[in-house]
């Protein structure tokens, strides 16, 4: 039998006893259906360049690993402090779905805790009843700011949650049809259109015009979702009402992707009639960490429960009467019958949702308006003393809550790579839609969370001034 390199948790006699239940003689046997040419060489690469090998650099022993991810942190705490994004030693007024917010001590402290940190899969609720209390907040605390009525335990990002989302609506309705805002997220759609290639899913796009959605010429065939984003990716403020009628015009449902912090201060998606209410949760609790791992938020009406794709948790009572907390609803398609799935989404991003759900709490209601207040306010400055700027004009007339976009007169790579030597992440540079719709010029995305300062806004405008001289 070849010898297997590195670890195997099976021992030699595991592995035999596997070869003789498959009457194989060897590994190689094994694995004889799969092409040489894609298979990787055992040892290290000869000088004659025979077979495949991973391109890895040598082991390091736990030492150097240690040493090596304590000069990371120290890397990462040195050039983090008060205005600064986590991590990039610059003033960030990025935004664009990843946003530079304040995580309070009390949450990292709270979530860093070993019984949420450990204690990650809740398949015994009898040992697992603190993550399983505290999953059940955060859906509760999810419904009520998506203004809809149930709550899963969280997805893997707002991207995955709307593939979710459109599947739920195809589901549902029996029917493929995706009319999708040319405003929601450009990755977002992007990783619908993805999907939809192995779905059957059908993704149509609505234009823009003015910064918010055209659904005056709708799309022939029949419809099983309509998608907007509530603001949009260029900050603009739809219409739901006119959202709600186009889903209501072709029997379809109606998915709301929203900005989490802006339901501070603007009415639920529910209240406009949402079907299903997707979108990130990283704003609260999570820091910009290199890109993730971060938190899709999913709601739906309760008539959708039982579509409702990864965990929910329920609150019960065991045999003495005590309130208790269970995983509930699993035996469905999702688990059983994977041929009639709408889903295959069976886990959740249990101690992300529990950083968000502590986050929540803290705020409370008047705490998430008053974020969702400084936002807006320090996103209004930022907007009047940019458009104030010679080179640059908004790219869109309509209102705004807490980013905008702007079109400059010098190309935003640019901006954006002089302006780090200012100090500043600049923005997301919009350039053309990655799914093709839509080409948005030398367009600049710009956002001002609660950290950004009067100083550090004057700063930023100064220096772009100086930068498009």
């Amino acid at each position: 039998m070849t010898a297997v390199p590195g670890y195997v948790p099976h021992t030699d006699a595991e592995v035999a006893s596997m070869l003789g239940l498959l009457g194989l003689q060897s590994l190689d046997e094994l694995f004889a259906v799969i092409p040489e040419a894609l298979r990787l060489a055992a040892g290290a690469p000869s000088g004659d360049g025979a077979g495949r090998y991973l391109d890895l650099p040598d082991g390091l022993g736990e030492p150097d690993v240690v040493a090596e991810m304590e000069r990371l942190a120290a890397a990462n705490v040195a050039c983090t402090g008060p205005g600064v994004a986590a991590g990039s030693g610059l003033v960030c007024f990025a935004g664009g779905g990843a946003y530079d917010h304040e995580v309070p001590e009390a949450v990292r402290a709270l979530a860093g805790r070993s019984e949420y940190v450990t204690a990650y899969t809740p398949y015994q609720p009898e040992v697992a009843q603190g993550v399983l209390q505290a999953l059940f907040e955060y859906q509760t605390m999810v419904a009520r700011i998506s203004g809809v009525d149930v709550a899963n335990a969280s997805l893997y990002d707002g991207a995955s949650a709307t593939v979710e989302a459109a599947n739920l609506a195809a589901a549902v309705t029996g029917r493929k049809g995706v009319w999708a805002s040319t405003g929601v997220h450009p990755h977002w759609r992007a990783t619908l259109s993805t999907f939809a290639a192995g779905t059957g899913l059908d993704v149509v796009a609505a234009p823009l015009r003015g910064g918010v959605t055209d659904w005056g010429a709708p799309p022939t065939g029949e419809l099983g979702a309509v998608l907007v984003q509530y603001p949009n990716y260029l900050g603009c403020l739809e219409d739901l009402d006119a959202a709600r009628r186009a889903a209501d015009d072709h029997g379809a449902l109606l998915i709301v992707a929203f900005d989490p912090v802006a339901a501070g201060v603007l009415r639920t998606p529910g209240s406009w009639g949402a079907d299903v209410v997707v979108g990130e949760g990283q704003p609260f609790g999570t820091p910009l960490s290199f890109g993730g791992p971060y938190l899709g938020l999913f709601a739906s009406r309760l008539e959708h429960v039982r579509r409702l794709p990864g965990r929910l948790v329920g609150e019960t009572v065991d045999v003495e009467g005590r309130t208790a907390y269970v995983s509930t609803l699993r035996a469905r398609e999702q688990d059983i019958r994977r041929e009639k799935a709408s889903s295959n989404v069976c886990t959740n991003q249990t101690l992300i949702a529990v950083a968000c759900a502590i986050q929540l709490a803290w705020l409370g209601t008047s705490g998430l308006r008053e974020l969702a207040l400084r936002c807006a306010r320090a996103t209004r400055y930022t907007r009047e003393r940019l458009v104030a700027i010679e080179g640059v004009e908004p790219l869109a007339d309509a209102p705004t809550l807490r980013e905008f976009a702007v079109r400059l007169s010098v190309a935003p790579t640019v901006v954006v790579e002089r302006m780090l030597d200012e100090g500043f992440l600049a923005g997301v540079v919009l350039g053309n839609d990655p799914a093709g719709e839509r080409d948005y010029g030398k367009g600049l995305l710009v956002a001002a969370t609660e950290r950004r300062t009067r100083t550090e806004i004057d700063a930023f405008a100064d220096s772009l001034a100086k930068v498009l001289r």
